[in-house]
């Protein structure tokens, strides 16, 4: 890793640090007495490198902007949760046995 600092550097220049890291994608290693400590890295080359999004997450989101599911407001999402409970409690209400 190129980007080496220490960490009173990385005290005193962290607002620098964290404009190249979220603008540049960059990294940066600090260290405490020459020992690695930490590493400053963007929340997006977190989620790329550490975290990724799984297949069938990301085939999902394709048909959501595809059926243009992607575009609807909190509103229209909580009401949509609602009539889909509303059809599953009224589905196993057709199916349990009468008392």
């Amino acid at each position: 890793m190129n980007n080496v600092v220490s960490a009173l550097t990385a005290r005193t220049q962290l607002g620098q640090i964290l404009k190249r890291v979220s603008k540049n994608n960059e990294r940066f290693l600090v260290e405490r007495r020459g020992d690695p400590q930490v590493i400053i890295m963007s929340v997006k080359d977190y989620i790329d490198t550490i975290a990724p999004t799984p297949d069938w997450l990301k085939e999902i989101g394709t048909e959501a902007k595809r059926k243009g599911l992607n575009k609807l407001s909190m509103r229209q999402i909580d009401a949509e949760i609602a009539a889909a409970r509303r059809d599953r409690r009224e589905r196993l209400a057709l199916t349990s046995p009468a008392k």
